[in-house]
């Protein structure tokens, strides 16, 4: 869009490039940014001033039951979507979340409304749209991973997981924006900060961090920029995003989402992931990515009462990691008073301490400088990409310093370009003990031996207030052991302090995704209220 605040004219050069006919070879990102800034003007003008439907907060099951209802159509979702991101997040607020729009999207709404009108429905993502973290492979649209580097980088084919989505009648609205790399190039980066496509703010109070690496869609989903979106982790790319902006987010279990089509950090720990406002978007989303049968969650009164709301989490037994508490007061109060909803409820909840506790670090930073030259040297080559490699990407950032590293390095880059293969004692050492400290002898041993239904723990600190220069100021974890085990785990609206929503995490089981969104839909409905829509606050007032 013509009116977007942010340094994006490589990105927004790259929207249109297969939509056009246009290769992008020998072609430059200035020419490109004319052409696609005008068709995305022109994508946008198409929508009503005034949308037909209202979709500030509005979930799939409304979202369907408009449309079967006959009240609205996919498009007029579309159109108020694309309303929305123009008022909310390219003016007013001026979020920053959307990176790049689908020029395709109203016509494929309206393709999904004739199949709608002729009788045959997908599924309950029949006509929804959809937002895309930009590390993900659309067909036609850039796949920038937020670098200036691969702005002209256009995928000709989607992610395994975008055409599942596309088979499950999703629309796909566009892509989010990220912490550059999803946060893997430096050391002392800036979640939410990207060369492509700026810093994204946070909508509960704009000059506070969204978290990353998925800020965008975390961002975009809290302010109701699209019904539902998709996010990535490595190690809390979908958990913290998802808490600071008061949203459910799920990690699944490594290899449940297939990864390919999206930019790499490590085989052994990435995912893509649902972000949305509720359990029941978040478990809609994870079943048309991960063509899991669909999740059966539990009948759950609507009522907090004790005695009317104890049957779900009756005879549930959670393990409260008090490892990852003590760092803020505001932080523990909130966890205090969830756990004594918990057990109003039925539960019991009992402290439990991982032995290995925070001792996979050094190792699974290994792996992760190890996997990530691997890994993207392969999807570079396999692109085909702007840059050949990790070797000419650091060089490309080298020598593109003042746009492409203005607040931080590339420390991170360099480490991992110094690394050998996969073949090297160090990693499959590394690789060998990550998984040990974190998986056999930390999460999956403590839920064996507490015969727990999942480990809990605050999700992450409120957030912070974004700062270029000091970077990020993360408080506490609770999401790391799943994360380098490679098992699932989960974030639900747990409260807020002085307005900043906070999370509280579930870790389950390897494989245990369904259950574990089951489970998590009792303790969403026992902590109903936690989760409001955001305000959109300049800053916090005392």
């Amino acid at each position: 869009m013509s009116n977007r605040p942010r340094a994006l004219p490589a990105v927004i050069a790259s929207v249109l490039v297969t939509a056009i006919g246009l290769s992008g070879c020998g072609r430059s990102a200035t020419d490109a940014a004319a052409d696609a800034a005008a068709a995305n003007e022109t994508a946008v003008a198409a929508a009503p001033s005034a949308p037909k439907v209202d979709v500030v907060e509005l979930s799939v099951a409304e979202a369907q039951a408009g449309m079967v209802a006959g009240r609205f159509t996919s498009a007029d979702l579309v159109d108020a979507y694309l309303a929305r991101i123009a008022a909310i997040d390219d003016s007013g607020p001026t979020l920053n979340a959307v990176i790049a729009l689908n020029p395709a999207a109203r016509a494929d709404a309206e393709a999904l409304d004739a199949e709608r009108a002729a009788g045959r429905l997908r599924g309950p993502l029949h006509g929804i749209p959809v937002l895309v973290k930009d590390n993900i492979d659309v067909a036609g649209l850039p796949t920038t991973a937020g670098s200036l580097a691969l702005a002209n980088h256009v995928p000709a084919d989607d992610a395994t997981l975008v055409a599942s989505l596309r088979e499950a009648g999703a629309v796909i609205l566009g892509k989010t924006n990220l912490s550059e790399w999803a946060n893997f190039r430096s050391t002392n980066s800036i979640s939410g900060w990207s060369s492509a496509g700026g810093q994204t703010r946070n909508p509960y109070v704009l000059d506070r961090n969204a978290c990353g690496s998925s800020s965008g869609t975390g961002a975009a989903i809290a302010a109701s920029l699209a019904t539902v979106g998709v996010g990535t982790e490595t190690d809390g790319s979908i958990l913290c995003p998802s808490a600071v902006n008061g949203l459910v987010g799920f990690k699944p279990t490594v290899g449940v989402i297939p990864a390919d089509g999206i930019v790499p950090i490590s085989a052994s720990q990435d995912t893509a992931g649902p972000m949305a406002r509720s359990i029941a978007d978040a478990t809609v989303l994870m079943e048309a990515m991960s063509g899991l049968e669909p999740i059966a969650t539990p009948e759950v009164p609507e009522t907090t009462d004790d005695a009317a709301a104890a049957g779900p989490l009756a005879g549930k037994r959670f393990g409260l990691l008090r490892q990852a508490m003590g760092r803020h007061a505001g932080l523990d109060a909130a966890t205090e008073a969830a756990v004594a909803q918990l057990r109003a409820a039925g539960a019991e909840v009992v402290d439990a301490e991982l032995p290995t506790w925070g001792q996979w670090g050094e190792a699974e930073l290994t792996v992760l400088l190890y996997e990530f030259k691997d890994g993207l040297n392969r999807y570079l080559a396999e692109g085909p990409a702007p840059v050949a490699n990790l070797e000419a990407l650091i060089a490309w950032n080298t020598a593109n310093a003042d746009r492409a590293m203005p607040w931080f390095g590339q420390e991170l880059f360099e480490q991992a370009q110094a690394k050998g293969p996969l073949t090297d004692p160090a990693y499959l050492e590394a690789r060998t003990a990550a998984k040990r400290l974190a998986g056999e002898e930390g999460l999956l041993k403590v839920l064996r031996e507490g015969r727990f239904d999942a480990l809990i723990a605050p999700t992450t600190g409120p957030a912070w207030p974004i700062d270029p220069v000091l970077g990020d100021h993360f408080t506490s974890s609770g999401y790391g052991a799943a994360a380098v085990a490679g098992t699932p785990s989960l974030t639900v609206p747990m409260g807020e302090i002085h307005g900043l929503p906070v999370g509280l995490s579930l870790l389950g089981p390897k494989e245990g995704d369904a259950g574990l969104l089951a489970l998590g839909a009792v303790v969403e409905a026992r902590l109903a209220g936690a989760r409001r829509a955001p305000d959109f606050r300049p800053t916090l007032q005392p």
